[in-house]
C-alpha cells in the first residue's frame, strides 16, 4: 500500500510513528507531511523520520483560517505524484480534503470532543473517523470506536521502556520526589477563550514545598519561574514524565501521557470537562481535571502526601495496559485490511480484542 500519514502536533509524532515504522518494515511505501507545531517537525528529525513540510497555519485565528486553502494545496501537491492508496491523520483538515481532491479514502483520528470547527471543517470529507470509545460525541455513521486512547500508541507497556539516564540530565534520581508543570500557549483553535492556570507563580511555589518542580512551557514563563524551566530533548518527555512524582499543567496531550505511564497527574483546563479521555482516565484514579488554581493545589497536595503515590501509580497502569490495547497493531490491522475492517468493527466490535494483551 501507498500511504500518507499527516503530523500537524508533536502528539501525533507518538500517535503513528511505530505505525509508520512496522508499515514499512511490511513493505508499505509511506509519504509523511507535517506543519509546524510546537516541537512537532523536531521530534520527526530525532526519529529519522523523513517528511515534507508543509509549512505553517499561523498563530491567530484569521491567519489559520485563511491558510486552511493554501495548507489543502500545499497537501495536495506533496501527495498526488505518490497517488496513495490511503491518507491518515488526527483530526487533520487538509488530510480529509486532500483525500476528495485525489478520489482516495481518508482515516482521521480523534479524541477532542471540544474541537468543534475542525469537526464542522473534515468530517464531512472523511472516510472514516476512528475515536476513542470513551469519545463522548456522536460523529455520524463514519465513526467507529476502539477501546484504548491515541497515546497507547507510544506508551503502552508492550512498546515503551523508559531510560532513566533523563535524570542525570537534570540532577535527579529515581528515588527524587519531582513534580512536573506544563504551561501551554493557548493558540489552537479550540482554545480560544479557554484557560488554564491563574497563578502560575503562586501555584509552582507552592508546589516546590513537596519536590521540585521542573517547568516545561510551551512559551515564556514569568521571570521568577525562568530557573524552574527545563530543556530536555522533546523525545525524552516521556521518560522524564514516567518517573515524575506528578504531573500538574495545562497541556491535556501531555497530561493523559503521563497518566498513560503510571503517573498521576491533574489537568489544569477549562476545556477538559467536555473529554471522555479524562473521565476514562479519572475512572482508573490516574488524572484529575481542575478549573481553579485552589482545587489544583489541592488535590496536588493531597496526592503527594502520599509516600507510596509512585508505586500506586504502576499498579493503575498495569490494570489499564491489561484492559487498553495497544492501538498500533489494531491500527495496522485496520489499515492493512481497509475497507473490510470498517465492516468488520462495525459489525463486530469486540473483534478489536484480539489485539489486546
Amino acid at each position: 500500500m501507498r500511504i500518507v500519514v499527516d503530523i500537524n502536533h508533536p502528539g501525533h509524532v507518538h500517535y503513528f510513528k511505530n505505525f509508520i515504522r512496522e508499515m514499512k518494515q511490511r513493505g508499505h511505501e509511506i509519504i509523511i507531511t507535517a506543519s509546524h507545531k510546537d516541537v512537532a517537525t523536531q521530534l520527526l528529525q530525532l526519529y529519522g523520520l523523513d517528511y515534507v513540510d508543509l509549512g505553517s497555519y499561523g498563530i491567530s485565528p484569521f491567519q489559520k483560517l485563511i491558510n486552511i486553502p493554501i495548507m489543502d494545496i500545499k497537501m495536495y501537491r506533496a501527495v498526488k505524484d505518490f497517488r496513495p492508496d490511503i491518507l491518515l491523520g488526527f483530526s487533520s483538515i487538509r488530510a480529509a480534503h486532500a483525500s476528495k481532491f485525489l478520489g482516495v479514502p481518508a482515516v482521521i483520528f480523534d479524541d477532542t470532543e471540544h474541537a468543534a470547527w475542525e469537526h464542522l471543517l473534515y468530517v464531512p470529507f472523511s472516510t472514516v473517523i476512528m475515536t476513542p470509545s470513551c469519545f463522548r460525541k456522536d460523529l455520524g455513521e463514519k465513526q467507529v470506536r476502539f477501546d484504548s486512547y491515541m497515546e497507547l500508541a507510544a506508551l503502552h507497556s508492550a512498546c515503551f521502556t523508559p531510560d532513566p539516564s533523563v535524570l542525570s540530565e537534570v540532577g535527579l534520581t529515581e528515588n527524587d520526589t519531582f513534580i512536573v508543570v506544563r504551561f501551554v500557549a493557548w493558540q489552537a483553535s479550540h482554545d480560544i477563550g479557554q484557560r488554564g492556570v491563574r497563578d502560575k507563580v503562586g501555584l509552582v511555589k507552592a508546589l516546590e514545598r513537596y519536590g521540585r518542580v521542573l517547568i516545561t512551557s510551551e512559551g515564556a514563563v514569568p521571570p521568577e519561574l525562568q530557573h524552574y524551566q527545563i530543556r530536555i530533548s522533546p523525545e525524552k518527555l516521556h521518560d522524564l514524565l514516567y518517573y515524575a512524582t506528578l504531573y500538574v499543567g495545562e497541556g491535556g496531550t501531555t497530561a493523559s501521557e503521563a497518566a498513560s505511564l503510571g503517573t498521576h497527574a491533574i489537568h489544569v483546563s477549562t476545556t477538559a470537562k467536555h473529554c471522555g479521555i479524562f473521565r476514562d482516565l479519572n475512572q482508573y484514579e490516574l488524572l484529575w481535571t481542575s478549573e481553579s488554581d485552589d482545587d489544583t493545589l489541592k488535590k496536588a497536595i493531597e496526592l503527594l502526601r502520599n509516600p507510596e503515590l509512585r508505586n500506586a501509580g504502576r499498579h493503575k497502569r498495569d490494570r489499564l495496559n491489561h484492559e487498553k490495547m495497544n492501538i498500533t497493531t489494531f491500527m495496522i490491522w485496520f489499515v492493512e485490511n481497509f475497507p473490510g475492517s470498517v465492516g468488520i468493527m462495525k459489525e463486530r466490535p469486540d473483534f478489536q480484542n484480539n489485539f489486546s494483551i
